[in-house]
């Protein structure tokens, strides 16, 4: 059997699941244990986990619930159900549900594991898989963002709320975090989308050009004004005005920005004429206007004027959970392009290029879910398309196709703030103190201690391939010692 597989434990009987624990570790298997389906449905939405097991009937969420979860998230996932209410209805139920098997208590650990075997085997078996492709349902994207985690689903309730409404609306975030993609958003839900969405990028134009860029300009106002042109502002009319990198306005400039917003009103470069405009504004920033303000170099009047309805857009580290669904639809997207440009050059040739579907292998997935992403949904989006062109006849991704910076990234299972401190270099040592201390009064330095121990040892098993005595090796420790820890702690994080 291939290992090290990563295996989610869920039961909220502690002696049951602590001894089957012991005996897939000793079989190779990394363990994650959840004492209840709630603790499960967390660890899923950070891991991608090659196989659950879960108990039936738990309290919080119960094992359909855990399944459901696992199958949507990860739809190549082995799920094993255990219960000691088991019928031949419910395991009918469930196999429909995803469920690779069913296993009734009590039971013999062999069964398991043979269930645990066979499943590992027909997925290996298996050519080709549609991973994830169920998760591209349009109810998860506004105009082209994709995303179902908290933060996405925060971020889509607030761009249906201030679509209805004319209000000037301030999108900050950092770059590639796809800015421009929630203005449109926001445009094409409100009652201005019959009118035109006019966008104007600050830092692409030279600051001599982009007023004119801005307002327009009559014949012989500067040099090279051969004749009237309009602005964007005009362009705009009725509909809106996308601004972004609205920070690297000249100070004169966002005086005159702010006239705007204040009396709807411009005039031309070279002209005294006054033209009433109805635009509405949406301007974004990666920098921080606030600061900005504070040390003079953003006028602290439009900023308020602009900061009407803030609006942040949260860096994909900050939603990992959401990089499976951003993953495949970059796949498909890419990969559909690329069979109509094949098709178009062979359009002398009968038929068309067929589509050939891409999937990232697991393994490839943690990766990817692991990797911190500084480019953002932009850079993730740029990889997977360098790798679909690099690899047009492959039908899986795997972890040797994936650039150094990614492939290098280490996965841990069940990432607590701590990890996500201790791992924010890759060496265990946090980049500039304890992550969260600036936002509390204080923290819990044991149970913070815990979980830096905790991660630790799952890290030294998944390097030892869940050989227990390497492993302790590793940490300079006894076996006993380390088995000893590893109960208490999971127990601790149960």
């Amino acid at each position: 059997m291939a290992a090290p597989w990563q295996l989610l434990l869920v039961d909220d009987e502690q002696a049951l699941r602590e001894a089957i624990a012991e005996q897939l570790g000793d079989h190779g298997f990394i363990v994650t244990q959840a004492a209840n389906g709630t603790d499960a449905l967390a660890h899923l939405s950070e891991f991608a986990y090659d196989i659950v097991v879960t108990d039936l009937r738990l309290p919080g969420a119960d094992g359909r619930r855990v399944l459901e979860e696992a199958r949507t998230r990860y739809p190549d996932v082995i799920a094993i159900v255990i219960t000691g209410f088991g019928t031949v209805k419910d395991a009918v139920e469930l196999i429909k549900q995803g469920a690779s098997d069913f296993i009734t208590k009590p039971f013999q650990f062999d069964a398991l594991l043979h269930v645990i075997s066979t499943a590992l085997e027909q997925r290996r078996l298996r050519a080709e898989n549609d991973y994830l492709r169920s998760q591209l349902d349009e109810r998860y994207r506004i105009e082209g963002i994709v995303g179902t985690s908290g933060p996405m689903r925060v971020l889509f309730q607030l761009l249906d709320t201030v679509a209805a409404a004319s209000t000037t609306v301030l999108i900050s975030g950092e770059t590639g975090t796809g800015k421009e993609l929630a203005a449109r958003a926001i445009h094409h839900a409100s009652p201005r989308r019959a009118q035109r969405f006019v966008a104007l990028n600050c830092s692409a134009i030279p600051e001599t050009l982009l007023e004119a860029e801005l307002f327009g300009h009559v014949r012989g106002a500067f040099t090279g004004a051969v004749g009237n042109r309009q602005g964007r502002l005009e362009q705009a009319h009725r509909g809106t005005l996308f601004l972004d990198e609205v920070g690297t306005m000249s100070p004169a400039l966002q005086a005159k920005l702010l006239r705007v917003l204040q009396e709807r009103e411009f005039e031309r470069l070279g002209d005294s004429q006054t033209i009433k405009v109805d635009v509405r504004l949406i301007a974004a920033t990666h920098a921080d206007l606030e600061k900005m303000v504070k040390s003079g170099e953003f006028r602290e009047d439009l900023y308020y004027r602009l900061n009407v309805v803030p609006v942040r857009m949260p860096p994909l580290r900050e939603r990992r959970e959401d990089i499976p669904l951003l993953v495949q639809h970059f796949l498909t997207r890419f990969a559909r392009e690329q069979s109509g440009a094949q098709g178009s050059a062979r359009s002398g040739e009968r038929g068309q290029t067929p589509l050939v579907p891409k999937t990232l292998s697991i393994e490839a997935m943690r990766r990817m879910m692991a990797f911190d992403w500084p480019g953002n949904v932009r850079q993730l989006e740029n990889v997977i398309e360098r790798m679909v062109t690099l690899l047009p006849k492959r039908t899986q991704i795997e972890v040797a196709d994936l650039p150094d910076e990614i492939r290098g990234a280490v996965p841990v299972p069940d990432v607590t703030a701590a990890g996500n401190a201790a791992t924010a270099n890759g060496d265990g040592v946090g980049d500039g103190g304890i992550d969260g201390i600036d936002d509390v009064e204080g923290i819990d330095l044991g149970a913070y201690l815990d979980r830096v121990e905790l991660m630790l040892i799952r890290k030294a098993l998944a390097r030892t391939n869940g050989n227990k005595r390497q492993a302790a090796e590793l940490l300079q420790i006894k076996r006993t010692t380390l088995i000893e820890k590893l109960k208490r702690l999971e127990r601790g994080s149960a």
